[in-house]
């Protein structure tokens, strides 16, 4: 069995809306052998090693069932089994996992293996870990004879677990995460340790662990500085240790004599414990606590000693939440096991784990452990009597083997007040205090007890889970603080995919809202665009650059070109978004990555329309995108149609739903909002300067999906129409989109129309234009489209223009160096076009500079770029036989405009009236009556 790929996906994806890894596997002969042919041996060793697969359910949806899917009738496949694996793995570290499916992969014996993951990390070992699990189980004769004969699975596991400590959230930041996604709170992991973003863009806040962003850094400061807190609670009136900072072993000893034993010893700044000493009551022992306390700190604190249970306490936002008591690490002998021994059998506990694996840490026979065993006069070996408690660790921390128990409800008020007191004092949003006590329920102002410290990053495991009573949600108050009810998380995320005009869309929807007055962030085709800024260059349609914009703490808008790639390779970068719209399913990129059939594309470009949760913006006049609509959860569906008869739009517009029409008039055609019932005319698309008078047709279109994505967000009717009115498309505006340049004797238009859809667009657009002279286009396909979609290209450009120059991409992506323009020419030719009409120049730049010296005055040059920049440049540049080129810093020229002709007042019920200029209608207006 062979592992060929492993595909990480990050968010919603083709196969489940949430974060799964996706291992493709050959069975190689093992597609022969299903578990009942592996035979009993092999389960029965898998269960040993895994008695949680007892757990799983699978098919039958029961404890038991997958048990049952490997032992009965033929059994199931190792692929199937992997998947479990994979799952099952993650969940004896901690992490809570169940989602998996296997699903062929083409080949035979090829399967997809299909599993949840929490952490990217630990869920690609867990299923290496897997693989080798079943491999070490295999029968000799299908073992592999390259596997490591001194592989050991409890080895390996305990390995694994320790390997996710590592890298896997902490309780803490879990907890907290969770409570987030219980509030539907998005959230990013930042780095590979425990520093997260909750909600997105300008709403974000921070935590790092406990520490959040309304944690005040003096607030920190101070109680890391133990002596100065110790001074500050004390000044306050607040139960508090005698306390003094010493640098020597001979400081020390004279301070502990000072303040009387016992004494502890501790680092002035750890935590969790370390190189702390407790109830020291001479000398010699002060002076080897100090070099112990020397590991963990320059400087350490000499304390009295205060007799009690320890306490932990924790605040949030002014509030006393919960309470744990805590006791060290121990074992209670029975006068007849040694106490190496009983660790083994404290051990055994199923609660306890390796690390914060579960409610309870293992207890460790370590170095610090010999020293408490040594101050009893005891040893590992020794025999405790029966009922004595031997503890291990000096402090209750539970990530030394503690343990814990709450007494929230047991508190008395004096001491709930004596610690939410004691937090203010220090500043913190979120505060832990330990509290020595030997009773939590009298008032410390009777009982006695002591402050003996303050945290800054309270951990959460000792509330979440305790040893023993009531758990308590802890994380929800942080959560509630930091997000009071009511106040926004998200920023409204237009998520726009398709075929054609994905970028162009954007690319208008983000100007629309700029132009509204939002900081818009932005990702195309062509980079990252921070408030019309670029950012980063390159192709930026999928979910890293997703998380670059929600992660801006300035944005206000995010509009995402999400392309089929991104999808494909690591999925959706965010959960949910405000609008999903989808253009257009046509023919591109089929043939790659298991994409073979429009219906499969449009099953990859539908997943933006399942995580939509306000409005799925579909195209209408589309029907793989009208199918889309049974697969929405969104609030709304707005449907966008040319026809304005369209039988299934008519319906939902009647029944108040809302909908983008054009609607033809006597001046044109005008883009109409249907909502709720209501008829509200935007624009006639002859003032859209990107539609080149309206011929641009395509463009037309664009501006209608940009209007329904903008209205579906909120947009006002006049801050649609002022940013359509402003867009055009000059190559600052949209490179590669429609760029007209005018400035020479002839007319050059660039585009980055790479399908037979897009070529067909831009051929109807010259159609409509009128040309003096001849016409002219520069064709080329990308390499790794299939031969007939190249082919298709040719066929679709045949006939609407006069001479053609056919080239190829700079990156041939596994195509010879005449391959692509030779297969065009191969395609013209068939339609038709003349031999003498065709030319085949290979390279993109003498391509266009052939096209462009053979223009004539009242020529047109179409250009189908794929070095937009650098084509762009050489057009602007280019200087005609007996002219100059344009001068350099001279603006942009506008827009071509097309001649049109004047068109009558519009129709409405049989009755003429007349619209301003952004297609408001005015008034009734006279029909013309000739003299």
């Amino acid at each position: 069995m062979k592992l060929l790929e492993s595909s990480v996906y990050l968010g919603p994806n083709l196969y489940a809306l949430f974060p799964i890894i996706r291992f493709t596997v050959d069975l190689e002969e093992l597609e022969q052998w299903p578990t009942v042919r592996l035979g009993r041996r092999f389960v029965d060793g898998l269960l040993h090693a895994l008695p949680g697969l007892h757990q799983h359910g699978c098919s039958y949806e029961t404890p038991g069932g997958f048990v049952r899917r490997m032992t009965e009738d033929e059994g199931t496949w190792i692929g199937h089994v992997l998947e479990h694996c994979a799952i099952e793995i993650q969940n004896i570290a901690g992490a809570k996992v169940t989602f998996g499916k296997t699903r062929a992969a083409g080949e035979p014996g090829h399967y997809h293996v299909i599993y949840q993951y929490e952490a990217e990390e630990v869920g690609l070992e867990a299923g290496k870990l897997a693989l080798q699990l079943l491999r070490s189980l295999l029968p000799a004769e299908l073992a592999p004879r390259d596997f490591p004969p001194a592989w050991n699975w409890e080895t390996e596991r305990d390995a694994f677990i320790r390997y996710t400590q590592r890298r896997a959230l902490g309780p803490s930041t879990a907890s907290l995460v969770r409570a987030a996604e219980a509030r539907d709170i998005p959230w990013l992991r930042l780095n590979s340790h425990s520093l997260i973003q909750l909600g997105h863009g300008k709403f974000q806040k921070r935590i790092q662990a406990t520490i959040t962003s309304e944690t005040r850094h003096i607030a920190v400061e101070i109680a890391s500085d133990k002596e100065e807190a110790n001074r500050i609670l004390s000044d306050l009136g607040l139960p508090v240790p005698r306390q003094e900072l010493v640098q020597t072993e001979e400081d020390a000893a004279r301070v502990a004599t000072k303040i009387g034993f016992p004494v502890v010893v501790k680092p002035y700044n750890a935590n969790h414990g370390r190189g702390v000493s407790i109830d020291l009551k001479d000398g010699p022992a002060v002076r080897a606590a100090f070099h112990e306390a020397r590991e963990h700190s320059r400087s350490v604190l000499v304390e009295s000693m205060i007799l009690g249970f320890d306490h932990r306490m924790l605040v949030v936002n002014g509030t006393l939440i919960a309470v744990a008591k805590r006791v060290p690490g121990h074992v209670v002998g029975d006068g007849v096991h040694t106490i190496e021994q009983l660790v083994e059998i404290v051990n055994q506990d199923p609660r306890r784990g390796i690390g914060h694996e579960k409610v309870l840490t293992r207890l460790d026979l370590d170095a610090q452990a010999e020293r408490c065993l040594r101050d009893k006069n005891y040893e590992r070996t020794s025999v405790a009597r029966k009922g004595e408690v031997v503890y291990l660790r000096r402090t209750g921390n539970l990530s030394t083997g503690g343990t814990s128990s709450d007494v929230t409800d047991l508190v008395h008020p004096d001491n709930a007040e004596m610690a939410v007191r004691t937090v203010k004092a220090i500043g913190l949003d979120v505060g832990g205090v330990d509290f020595l006590t030997w009773d939590i329920a009298k008032s410390y102002k009777e009982a006695g007890g002591a402050i003996c410290e303050v945290n800054a990053a309270p951990g959460f495991r000792m509330h979440v889970s305790p040893s023993d009573g009531t758990p308590r949600d802890v994380a929800s108050p942080v959560i509630d603080m930091l997000f009071p009810a009511g106040i926004p998380v998200r920023i409204p995320i237009a998520s726009i995919t398709g075929t054609n005009g994905k970028t162009t869309t954007a690319r208008m929807v983000a100007h629309v809202f700029r132009m509204a007055g939002r900081y818009v962030g932005l990702t195309t085709t062509d980079g990252v665009y921070i408030d019309g800024q670029l950012t980063v260059k390159g192709d930026m349609t999928g979910p890293v650059a997703a998380r670059m914009v929600l992660r801006d703490p300035g944005v206000e808008v995010a509009v995402l070109e999400t392309a089929r790639g991104g999808i494909l390779r690591r999925g959706l970068g965010y959960r949910k978004c405000t609008v999903g719209a989808v253009l257009n399913i046509q023919s591109d990129h089929l043939g790659l990555k298991g994409v073979d059939t429009l219906d499969q594309l449009a099953q990859v470009k539908r997943v933006v329309v399942e995580v939509a949760g306000d409005t799925a913006v579909l195209n209408a006049d589309d029907a793989y995108c009208l199918a889309m609509a049974e697969h929405s959860k969104a609030r709304h569906l707005c449907y966008v149609t040319r026809d304005i008869r369209h039988p299934l739009v008519r319906e939902h517009i009647r029944a108040g739903g809302r909908a983008v029409v054009l609607e033809p008039g006597l001046n044109g055609d005008m883009i109409v909002v249907y909502d709720r019932n209501e008829h509200l005319p935007v624009l006639w698309t002859h003032l859209l300067p990107c539609t080149l008078e309206g011929h641009a047709q395509h463009n037309v279109q664009n501006a209608m999906f940009a209007t329904a994505i903008a209205y579906s967000m909120g947009v006002s009717l006049d801050e649609l129409r002022t940013g359509l009115r402003t867009f055009d498309t000059t190559f600052h505006e949209a490179p590669g989109r429609m760029n007209v340049y005018d400035e020479l004797p002839f007319k050059v238009i660039m585009d980055y129309g790479h399908n037979a859809a897009a070529v067909q667009a831009m051929c109807s657009l010259t159609d409509g234009l009128r040309v003096s002279g001849r016409r002219i286009l520069v064709l080329a396909a990308p390499g790794d489209r299939r031969n007939e979609d190249i082919l298709e290209i040719g066929r679709t450009a045949a006939g609407h223009f006069d001479h053609y120059v056919c080239r190829r991409d700079d990156g041939r992506r596994g195509r010879g160096v005449e391959e692509v323009p030779r297969m065009l020419r191969g395609a013209l030719l068939e339609a038709g076009v003349s031999s003498d009409a065709i030319e085949v120049v290979p390279e993109e730049t003498r391509a266009v500079d052939h096209a462009l010296r053979m223009a004539r005055p009242g020529d047109l040059v179409l250009i189908f770029a794929d070095a937009l920049q650098r084509t762009w440049n050489q057009v602007t540049a280019y200087e005609p036989e007996g002219g100059r080129a344009r001068q350099a810093g001279k603006p942009e020229p506008a827009p071509m405009r097309v001649e049109q002709a004047s068109a009558a007042p519009a129709l409405a019920d049989g009755k003429a009236f007349v619209r301003d200029s952004r297609g408001v209608r005015l008034a009734d207006a006279e029909p013309e009556v000739a003299d």
